[in-house]
């Protein structure tokens, strides 16, 4: 009989989790990209797999423009199921794992997903590239506003409260352009970073699915962290088949430990196996304006495997499709 192992798997993987920790512990810049599987702990169901929100459901028909304007009734109830099972969901370990490395070197956090988790757990530049479900557009006016879970139980479209238009959520769906600002910041971020952070995603969904490429071109050590390999693993210098909640705060525990113990004389490698630590530091680097401007930049798009990721994420999300 076999025995589960009580680290979820982590001592298989020692020595990926040795060189993401070396890098991560020598990088002074980090861009992360994000998707649906980093906000699986926390209840949230991904695109793919056996539950995920695209079985059975054709996300042309929940998830384009041209679906909203033939049925906004059909398209908002399915919204209105995914904005109630957000309403529970709480950051998880590696949301605040994010923040606790965001204390002690750069972290921008490009993400596809829509939950606003990440904000949630005090990370603050965060780069939403797939818009907000906790927010509504109206499509007369263009006027923004917040979305409360639960919304009430009717089949009518909600309306504007400063013009009375009809509201559709305000995420990037398939066929959408990213919006500019966000998408631009990204780029940077990943352009200029000594480590390119790829968790949860599973790489199909463009333009966001690039990001990785354009931190490579810099010479940034590219790492991902994905329990099933994504399209992009082959790729990376360092592929760790853990979920985001295992491998994430045991890698910013040893690099946080790294620092101090650099500082002190010790080897990094000392403290490569340290448990993690609890807590969630803030992000001290605040992005002085929110990344929630519409205007345009890149055109969603699914590879072969199709508009099933966006399925994690991608409304566009990557995900999101939301």
């Amino acid at each position: 009989m076999t025995t589960p192992s009580s680290d979820g798997g982590v001592g298989r993987h020692g020595p990926e989790l040795r060189r993401a920790i070396d890098a991560l512990a020598a990088a002074e810049r980090v861009a992360v990209l994000t998707g649906a599987g980093v906000s699986a702990a926390s209840g949230l169901a991904t695109f793919r797999g056996p539950d995920g929100l695209w079985r059975g459901r054709d996300p042309t028909s929940l998830a384009t423009p041209g679906a909203f304007a033939r049925d906004p009734e059909l398209v908002w109830a399915f919204y209105r199921d995914r904005l109630a099972a957000l309403a529970p969901a709480a950051p998880n370990a590696a949301h605040r794992a994010l923040v606790r490395l965001a204390s002690t070197r750069r972290v921008d956090i490009a993400t596809q997903n829509v939950d606003g988790l990440h904000q949630a757990a005090g990370s603050t530049r965060v780069h939403e590239l797939h818009g907000s479900l906790r927010r509504a557009r109206c499509t007369a006016c263009g006027a923004r506003s917040a979305l409360a879970a639960p919304l009430p139980e009717t089949p009518r479209v909600p309306a504007c409260p400063l013009c009375a238009g009809p509201l559709r959520p305000d995420v990037v769906w398939f066929g959408e352009t990213l919006p500019a600002r966000p998408f631009e910041r990204a780029m940077e971020a990943f352009a200029g970073c000594d480590v390119a952070l790829v968790v949860g995603t599973s790489g199909v969904v463009f333009p966001a699915a690039g990001l990785a490429d354009l931190a490579a071109e810099s010479g940034a050590t590219r790492i991902e962290v994905n329990p099933d390999a994504s399209s992009l693993a082959a790729d990376a210098d360092v592929a760790l088949p853990l979920p985001a909640e295992v491998a994430l705060p045991r890698i910013v525990a040893a690099v946080l430990g790294a620092g101090s113990a650099v500082a002190q004389g010790a080897r990094p490698d000392a403290v490569a196996d340290a448990d993690p630590e609890p807590g969630a530091d803030a992000d001290a680097d605040a992005d002085p304006e929110p990344d929630a401007d519409a205007d345009a930049a890149a055109t969603i798009s699914a590879t072969a495997d199709g508009p099933g990721d966006a399925a994690a994420n991608a409304d566009a999300d990557d995900r999101d499709a939301p």
